[in-house]
């Protein structure tokens, strides 16, 4: 009698000799592009330090450091527990980041399912029936015989020959949109915590400027005050008090865009932070509460290509596209699936597997398309075409990091040099001022001098609270675009060693 053992034992005998046989997949094998022979981000080399603005939050010469690795957690460089904290919880309860990290999930679940493919499918069965019939026919008629019940139990196992990959390459194509997932969710998770260091530096920059903008208005309404008593005396023209007034309900007028701005800002990040606008932020964010980092690493051009988990993204949807080739060259050649069978059958539930009961078959097929109406081919040739795309949109990821990086690394120079000279301005503005009004009040200058010495004051100021802003944000854009030190953390959100691939 044959016995299930012996089945199986033939079955994954033919199984194994389909898999030597198998020893090549068709279509091209993916090969990871070759970082771009690009020396730098700047036509000139890049300076050891930018410029300084002594004396003013933000103001410290930066150096870049060239070839230095990025801390995981990047932002703690600005030493603003405040700052901490909003993005730990943004890290917990962001929309976003969550609904990347249930797209890896799915796409993980996807992979493992895949990998079913690979292996034979065995199911079993179960199958009572009853059944009534006649018999032969004689003399008197056909013979009645009474009715009966087969049960027939048994055991399924097919597999397909992957002779040409098919099977392979498509778990290789799932495999890479797992890896696209998982870095599309790095993308995210920087993506995030790049916002609410942006948000909450606009945030500071905006309660700075209401506070210089408040305070430039009480100075405009004590001078008001003075001309107003002045004008009572006789001692200055009604013009002068107009002017005056003029002036300060113009600064007074500034003061409502900017608590809007200030609104929204607060409102975006609650929102980054998962949390609702009635909520209360906490602490408010000021520049003396935050420090500028000092010292900033500068990956090498060669690194970039690993370090950006966009481009990464983009390298796993080219490697799927490349495997799907595989898959439709393999679908013209031939397939063979085998199949077997062993069971039992009786007429009685209680004589199944008894001696002389049982069944089994063996069978295997061969099946090549001869005509589909073109449908193989073409469906070939989309595959190389989308591969094709694919490779042309790698570039251009790579193209936009190495721009992005060049533009901030550019910037922070620029913005070095313009918080130096917003400073200057501001401290001359300020001192213009206070000789302006001691003249004034001298009688050495008419009040229009004045006038103008509290408007170009009033912008410098405000310029000044700008530039610092902007050297704040660009030095968390360019953490941002060196790829934010993912590889350095200890697990990623999947759960995985994180780490950059030899």
């Amino acid at each position: 009698m044959i016995v299930l053992a012996d089945v199986i034992k033939g079955t994954a005998g033919a199984v194994a000799a389909g898999l030597m046989l198998a020893g090549c997949a068709v279509g091209p094998d993916f090969e990871r592009p070759t970082a771009p022979a690009a020396a730098g981000y700047t036509p000139q080399p890049l300076p050891e330090t930018t410029a300084a603005a002594v004396g003013v939050p933000g103001g410290v010469a930066q150096r870049f450091r060239v070839g230095e690795n990025i801390a995981a957690q990047w932002w703690t460089l600005f030493q603003s527990p405040m700052l901490d904290t909003l993005i730990e919880q943004a890290l917990k309860n962001n929309p976003s980041l969550q609904t990347a990290e249930a797209a890896l999930r799915e796409a993980q679940e996807n992979q493992y399912a895949q990998r079913g493919i690979l292996f034979p499918a065995i199911a079993g069965s179960l199958s009572p029936m009853r059944q009534k019939s006649y018999g032969a026919f004689g003399s008197g008629g056909a013979v009645s015989v009474p009715a009966y019940t087969i049960t027939t139990a048994s055991v399924e196992v097919s597999y397909a020959l992957d002779i040409f990959g098919a099977a392979r390459r498509s778990y290789e194509s799932t495999t890479a949109l797992t890896e696209q997932a998982r870095y599309q969710m790095e993308a995210a998770y920087l993506a995030l915590t790049s916002n609410v260091v942006v948000a909450a530096v606009q945030f500071a920059s905006l309660r700075a400027q209401i506070e210089a903008t408040q305070a430039i208005l009480n100075a405009q309404e004590q001078q008001l005050g003075v001309l107003v008593r002045q004008l009572e005396l006789g001692g200055v023209a009604e013009a002068d008090v107009l002017t005056q007034r003029t002036a300060a309900a113009q600064t007074r007028a500034q003061l409502p865009m900017l608590e809007k701005q200030l609104s929204q800002s607060r409102s975006q990040l609650l929102a980054l932070a998962g949390r609702f606008p009635d909520e209360a932020l906490g602490a408010e964010f000021d520049f003396f509460a935050m420090r500028l980092p000092e010292d900033l690493p500068v990956s090498l051009p060669s690194q970039l290509v690993q370090q950006r988990p966009d481009i990464r993204a983009s390298e796993a949807s080219l490697h799927a596209a490349s495997a799907r080739i595989g898959v439709a060259t393999a679908f013209m050649l031939p397939q063979i699936p085998l199949n077997a069978r062993f069971g039992s059958s009786a007429s009685n539930f209680g004589d199944l597997f008894v001696a002389g009961s049982g069944i089994w078959s063996l069978s295997a097929s061969l099946t090549q398309p001869l005509f589909r109406g073109g449908e193989l081919l073409h469906r070939k040739r989309a595959a190389v075409a989308a591969y094709d795309g694919a490779a042309a949109q790698y570039r251009g990821t790579v193209l936009t990091a190495f721009q992005n990086v060049s533009d901030v690394l550019n910037a922070l120079q620029v913005d070095a040099d313009a918080l130096k000279a917003s400073l200057d301005a501001e401290r001359a503005g300020a001192e213009n001022l206070e000789i302006a009004q001691s003249r004034y009040q001298g009688g050495a200058t008419n009040f229009l001098t004045l006038l103008d010495a509290q408007r170009t004051y009033q912008q410098t100021r405000i310029a000044l609270i700008q530039a610092q802003a902007s050297r704040y944000a660009d030095t968390a854009v360019l953490f941002v675009a060196l790829g934010g030190g993912w590889w350095n953390r200890s697990e990623d959100w999947a759960g995985n060693t994180a780490k950059i691939d030899d």
